[in-house]
């Protein structure tokens, strides 16, 4: 019988990937961050219950950097558009 923390662990991959496409479409890089928070809770969720699934892992993993990348991309398309206001007008 397969162990139920695969499908977590695959679950989190999965999650992991999509919120990393997510970084390039600008103000969508708030789906992203939600989406690897969720994959980084089910990644530990899976971890915790099997420590050797390489899936959890890497879903963990990609959840990190999805999250960090997202916030980078949310605070660099804010200082883009507040600039904007700064603009004279002809």
């Amino acid at each position: 019988m397969q162990n139920r923390s695969d499908g977590k662990g695959t679950a989190s991959l999965v999650l992991g990937i999509i919120s990393l496409v997510f970084i390039f479409f600008g103000y969508f890089a708030i789906v992203g961050m939600i989406l690897a928070i969720i994959s980084l809770v089910i990644g530990i969720s899976a971890k915790k219950e099997n420590p050797e699934d390489g899936k959890a892992k890497a879903g963990v993993i990609l959840s990190i950097i999805s999250l960090a990348l997202s916030a980078i991309t949310l605070i660099a398309c804010t200082i883009c558009l507040s600039s904007l206001a700064f603009l004279p007008f002809y």
